[in-house]
């Protein structure tokens, strides 16, 4: 396929957006060398809107950008349900995850798993943490490159770097409030990059708007009545909807780098109101992002051709580079990085929390607060260059299934750890032995099954997932004697608004 040259114009709006971030970084970082507790959480200054637009931005990613137009592009817009799902779980959030999180004023979201299973469970919960997101930071980095450099003259290696060393560099600095301050500009840019996209593209189509409602009213693009067939394909909106409840479960109530955030205000209030913002932007963006790709079909019906034997993974970077003014252009590339660095910082920043909360401060010795900044930075530093190389070594592959991928990696190994949280919370009888079944058997279970009948959507291995880690979890707990659970006072529902007897050997 024959590249684009990328432009001097082009490479100016990219590198300011670069040096950008940098500044950010470097403006915070004499504050978040302060403490771990800044480091990690800000200290809970942060207002809630900000902390929004950050669980927003984190959550987004390069994977949203590109991928969600190629599915609008290719289909039509039944993965819109997953945003939906989004605002669906927020009052089971409010009601009855947050106040344990607040509760316990816990910097990892795995030492409520301590709190009510023991250490075992909250080791083993931090690493696969951990392991995800080194796999989900290289998808990550890899994803833009393989897209970007597939259509223009750009060098992978170089695309690479930029992405993911700059940002190692300016969170390695800025730390938490530098990740959550640039991930609001990322967001802004994203938005704003993606109606801009939006609305030159309708200027160059004949007959605008009014051409591409026709087109997605003719053929099908946006929903119709098919997408509520309960079938074998993923274009189900049931299914989807409830494979994201469960994908969004995880996310918010057992992934560091969301839950993370709801210590970074000063009240239960403000958490609140941060994800009721974080709520109507998923809204808001997602026909945007779903428009994006109904536009670029109008646009390559009438307009223009791809050309033959064309990877729709970069159908945005190419519509992009062929049909914006330089400058606009790059500006228009700036915002697939700031999609792909607003999940890299926030992953990075996570993955430090989880092993200096989880494996240093619990286990070693806590240190000063000198001390542990410098350990946490070092990890960010270490576990960046291992994702970014990781991600060097996917760069020869190619592939346009890389959301269904990450999906269903996620309902592998993510999902039945949100079963795991949600059989503490909502059950008194589940125990150490009971979940740790349950966790193995639900990843067992998903994979064994997720290639059977209508299994083969990742939404079908969400669920599956979901369910068979919380139910093995609370039966095989029922056998297990009484007298080895342990005191669980005020980590249940059942009486959550008591104080727990918990102490933290993290902050002894």
């Amino acid at each position: 396929m024959q590249q684009v040259g990328f432009g001097t114009w082009n490479w100016v709006a990219v590198i300011t957006y670069l040096v950008a971030m940098l500044l950010i970084g470097a403006y915070f970082t004499k504050r978040a060398g302060q403490s771990t507790d800044s480091f990690f959480t800000a200290s809970g200054r942060l207002p809630s809107w900000a902390i929004g637009f950050s669980i927003y931005a984190t959550t987004l990613s390069a994977i949203t950008f590109m991928s969600t137009p190629e599915k609008a592009f290719l289909t039509d817009w039944s993965y819109i349900a997953g945003n939906i799902a989004i605002v669906a779980i927020i009052p089971a959030l409010i009601a009855f995850y947050v106040p344990f999180f607040k509760k316990l004023r816990v910097t990892s979201a795995y030492e409520y798993l301590e709190a009510r299973f023991g250490p075992s469970v909250r080791v083993l919960g931090s690493l696969l943490f951990v392991v995800f997101h080194l796999g989900r930071i290289a998808i990550v980095i890899y994803l833009p490159t393989l897209a970007i450099t597939a259509v223009t003259d750009m060098n992978p290696y170089l695309v690479a770097s930029l992405v993911g060393i700059l940002c190692i560099l300016y969170t390695f600095l800025g730390g938490f409030e530098g990740v959550v301050w640039s991930g609001f500009i990322q967001g802004v840019i994203l938005l704003g990059g993606a109606i801009m996209i939006i609305v030159i593209g309708a200027m160059h189509i004949d007959g605008g708007f009014g051409t591409i409602l026709h087109d997605a009213l003719a053929e099908k693009k946006l929903l119709s009545v098919d997408n509520w067939k309960l079938n074998t394909t993923a274009a189900a909106l049931p299914i989807i909807f409830l494979g994201n409840i469960f994908n969004n479960l995880h996310q918010y109530t057992a992934s560091q780098d969301v839950v993370q955030r709801y210590q970074a205000s000063d009240s239960i209030d403000e958490t609140k109101k941060s994800l009721w913002i974080n709520g109507l932007l998923a809204l808001i963006s997602a026909p945007i992002f779903y428009g994006m790709g109904t536009m670029m079909y109008s646009f390559y019906e009438h307009e223009a051709a791809l050309p033959q034997d064309f990877n729709t993974s970069s159908v945005v970077p190419f519509f992009i580079l062929t049909q914006m003014p330089p400058f606009v252009g790059g500006l228009l590339i700036a915002a697939i990085f700031a999609a792909a660095q607003s999940t890299i910082s926030s992953s990075l920043n996570s993955i430090s929390a989880c092993i200096s909360e989880d494996i240093k401060a619990r286990f070693f010795s806590k240190g000063t607060d000198k001390s542990n900044v410098n350990f946490a930075r070092w990890t960010i530093i270490i576990a960046g260059f291992l994702s970014y190389g990781i991600a060097i070594y996917l760069i020869a592959a190619d592939s346009n299934n890389l959301w269904d991928l990450f999906l269903l990696v996620t309902g592998l190994f993510g999902v039945p750890l949100a079963g795991i949280f949600a059989v503490g919370i909502f059950t008194k009888r589940a125990n150490t032995f009971g979940v740790l079944v349950g966790l193995f058997t639900g990843v067992i279970v998903a994979y064994l099954l997720k290639g059977v009948g209508g299994a083969n959507s990742p939404f079908y291995v969400s669920i599956i997932s979901f369910f068979i880690a919380f139910l093995f979890g609370y039966i095989v707990s029922l056998f297990v004697p009484a007298k080895y659970t342990k005191d669980i006072t005020g980590l249940t529902i059942y009486d959550k608004d008591k104080p727990s007897t918990y102490i933290s050997k993290t902050r002894q």
